[in-house]
């Protein structure tokens, strides 16, 4: 790389971006056109289909995140991507995998270490940033509920249908990827979210030393909440609900701005959502203030069949509060 190429790539803003599921890749479809260093950091939670069979059969992280997240960040051809998400429905031991899972799989088993495989299928796919799992452990979620019950396993927890008092992991030591927490020292901006709050966002923030890292962090530090309830894990919560439930579990203070939907979805989708147990996330501007925060309010929505943060308009307005 020249000397002027690597300036012109020091001088662009470097974003951390922190969380997982369907969530995480559409905000990385939205940010990978915008002129960041980008750093996605990403959950090893799931347990559940090809994830966590291939979590349980190899000892090994769960991929799917992972993979979604590299997709999202890759231009790749249409077929290519297929290839990836493809899903396997007949085969002896074969029907329910994920192509993409087993490729991270095989690249784990040759270069001897799943952040590795990461890395070299990131280097294939010439991916337009970076993607880090969170920890390079298998790690299992748990929950204690409010009536007392323990939960254990990512998929089993929304299922139950109590309310969630705290979510652990286990091991509760586990370690995190050290280019994950350089990337973070190094950050103009750290975002989280959005996402699955309890299965999604927090067993990030629970590996250790990785909330330490984002507090100690000079970066602009971004929470971007959900714009619908999540049955099952943040039934009647408010934007600030969120905001608190991450604070009980690893400390107050750890976020500048809260971006924040404040438009009503279309009436037919709201009917759809509430058969499913969902609801809009109600915005309390003077409570996520009594938390520190600072926030932006604005229409988040991308309303098709189903709800969607807008990630283009999304991308303007980060790039905004860490230009700012």
């Amino acid at each position: 790389m020249s000397d002027l190429a690597a300036e012109k790539k020091k001088a662009r803003p470097r974003l951390v971006v922190i969380g997982g599921g369907t969530g995480l890749s559409v905000l990385l479809r939205g940010l990978k056109k915008s002129p960041f260093d980008l750093t996605a950091i990403v959950t090893v939670a799931d347990d559940g289909g090809s994830s966590g069979r291939l979590r349980n059969d190899m000892q090994m992280p769960p991929p799917g995140d992972v993979r979604n997240v590299l997709v999202a960040l890759a231009d790749v051809e249409p077929l290519l991507e297929k290839m990836l998400q493809y899903r396997f429905s007949n085969g002896d031991g074969l029907a329910g995998h994920n192509l993409g899972n087993l490729i991270i799989a095989a690249l784990k088993d040759i270069t001897g270490d799943f952040n590795h495989g990461i890395q070299e299928l990131s280097r294939v796919l010439a991916i337009r940033g970076r993607v880090l799992p969170s920890t390079a452990q298998t790690i299992t979620l748990k929950a204690k509920l409010s009536d007392g019950r323990l939960i254990e396993g990512e998929s089993n927890i929304p299922q139950v249908g109590r309310r969630i008092e705290r979510v652990f992991i286990d091991p509760k030591d586990a370690k995190p990827v050290g280019e994950a927490l350089e990337a973070i020292a190094q950050a103009d901006g750290i975002v989280i979210g959005p996402g699955s709050l309890y299965t999604s966002l927090l067993p990030n923030l629970l590996v250790q030393g990785m909330a330490d890292a984002v507090q100690a962090s000079s970066a602009k530090k971004i929470y971007i909440c959900n714009v619908m309830t999540q049955a099952g894990e943040t039934d009647g919560y408010t934007a600030a609900d969120h905001v608190e439930a991450i604070y009980r579990h690893v400390g107050k203070g750890l976020f500048d701005v809260v971006i924040a939907n404040d438009a009503m979805p279309p009436l037919a989708i709201q009917q759809r959502y509430a058969a499913e147990g969902a609801a809009p996330v109600v915005l309390d501007r003077d409570r996520i203030r009594e938390l520190g925060c600072d926030t932006v309010a604005t229409n988040l929505l991308e309303a098709r069949d189903f709800l969607r943060h807008n990630a283009s308009f999304l991308s303007r307005c980060i790039m905004r509060l860490i230009c700012k």
